[in-house]
């Protein structure tokens, strides 16, 4: 755990200040770890060596002249290949965007750039990032760094094994029904689904635009819980091009406001089975969670299953409406995994005018409903999912299929729904060896105090586990 791709952001600042590390040493590092296991993992879709090199040397002349360095100076990240970066390609796992390079970078990246950070290259995505595997026909399957015979998820897949395995120190994900933590959850690494607007989406692919723009998100994926905070505290804040995004102001939390914090461990009939490794490692936190003094009882908490009915309503027939509309002529360029998604999705009966205006206001009245029951208990604990990662190819939508996706992560797809922030941070492992991550929940804008509960859980819980690869 000495080598540079292995150090934390925040351990990488300090060494980097102190000249124990140049930028050049750092970013070659990183270079070199990409070309040793891209063929093993295929996590990247386009990396630049020469631009982050160039890059890396500003560092060290800025250094040499005595200039302050600016937040992520010096830094390699990584974008999800659905994110604009001028110059780079931008498919999002898709033949039918295969040409498509943006001019502009999106807001997100542009902000981590203006802060220092080194971009390294993009990383793969599912086509139009509608599955919890990354696998595509355009640039092939991702693996997990813990086991290649296994998906690294999706659909920031890349962004997570390429995290996992010291590829990079972070970087940029979204999420529509739990993209940046079953990933996270699958690779044992951190991911946070902010909520709608506190960072800003523009220049994403699909665009968070819409009755229904609110379930997509852009967040971090990093390796620790602190490491998320420093990203997040770059990447928030308002955005004229991005109509949901909310003036809300990074905060700090104070350590009085966590003494006996109420945490929920969430319970609720519609969420599924997990399995029994799942189910001991969210014990196991409740119970370090009570060690650290916080209030933690069991919630029970209602209207889940309308939540999810509701977030398949739109994830499903609307958006599966405007892929097929996106893509007629073109059907033979589009890949099995979202052929299979727009065959299930459209097969719904199909909804009018009315059907969908009753859902918009169905999902306001639900997430009023669940703010209600969450007034006094402003976080909860909960699987990311049923199980850890499967076998590549085994993942599906099939109704009934053990493991369909609408099964399998529930945990997660109701927070896209009710607009709720998460943070999965690793916490286990499944006898297999795969890692079991545990999510964080909180309310809406509270995503620095998410974040403060979860590196308290992260910190008593012991240091990062690496792969073996």
């Amino acid at each position: 755990m000495s080598a540079p791709f292995y150090l934390s952001i925040s351990e990488t600042q300090e060494k980097l200040r102190k000249r124990e590390l140049s930028a050049v040493e750092v970013v070659t590092a990183h270079l070199e770890r990409v070309q040793e296991l891209q063929p093993k993992l295929n996590a990247f879709v386009h990396f630049d060596a020469e631009s982050a090199l160039a890059r890396a040397r500003k560092v060290e002349t800025a250094l040499v002249h005595g200039e302050e360095l600016q937040a992520l100076a010096g830094i390699p990240l990584t974008v999800k290949s659905s994110m604009d970066v001028a110059g780079w390609p931008c498919p999002a796992g898709s033949l039918l965007r295969k040409g498509y390079v943006p001019a502009t970078d999106a807001v997100a990246v542009a902000r981590l750039e203006a802060a220092g950070a080194i971009l390294l290259g993009n990383t793969n995505a599912p086509e139009f990032l509608m599955a919890y595997e990354t696998n595509n026909l355009l640039t092939g399957k991702t693996s997990n760094p813990w086991n290649p015979e296994y998906s690294a998820g999706g659909s920031s897949g890349g962004e997570a094994a390429a995290i996992a395995a010291a590829c990079s120190m972070g970087g940029v994900g979204s999420d529509g029904g739990g993209s940046i933590r079953t990933p996270a959850h699958f690779s044992g690494i951190c991911g946070l689904k902010p909520t709608p607007g506190r960072i800003a989406a523009t220049g994403h692919f699909p665009p968070g635009a819409g009755a229904f723009g609110w379930i997509g998100v852009v967040g971090p994926m990093t390796r620790t819980v602190g490491d998320l905070r420093i990203l997040f505290r770059v990447m928030a804040g308002p955005e004229a091009g991005d109509a949901l995004s909310a003036p809300v102001p990074v905060r700090q939390v104070e350590a009085k406001e966590l003494q006996g914090l109420p945490i929920g461990i969430l319970e609720s009939g519609g969420l599924g089975r997990a399995t029994p490794e799942t189910l001991s490692t969210v014990r196991r936190a409740a119970q370090l969670l009570c060690d650290l003094n916080f209030r933690v009882e069991p919630l029970k908490l209602e209207k889940l299953d309308r939540a999810l009915e509701l977030w398949w309503f739109f994830f499903g027939p609307v958006i599966g409406h405007l892929i097929r509309e996106s893509a007629k002529g073109q059907e033979a360029l589009l890949s099995p995994m979202i052929r299979e998604y727009l065959e299930v999705a459209i097969a719904e009966p199909l909804f009018g005018v009315d059907e969908f205006m009753t859902a918009c206001a169905d999902r306001d009245l639900v997430r009023a409903e669940i703010l209600r029951q969450l007034r006094d208990v402003p976080v909860l604990l909960s699987p990311v999912s049923t199980a850890p990662a499967f076998e590549h190819g085994k993942g599906n939508y099939r109704e009934g299929d053990p493991y369909n996706y609408r099964d399998t992560m529930r945990f997660s797809q109701w927070l896209n729904l009710a607009g709720f922030p998460g943070v999965s941070l690793p916490f286990g492992k499944s006898p297999e060896g795969l890692p079991i991550n545990v999510q964080l929940i909180g309310r809406p804008h509270e995503e620095e105090l998410l974040l403060a509960v979860a590196e308290m859980l992260e910190q008593a819980r012991g240091p990062w586990q690496a792969p073996p690869i």
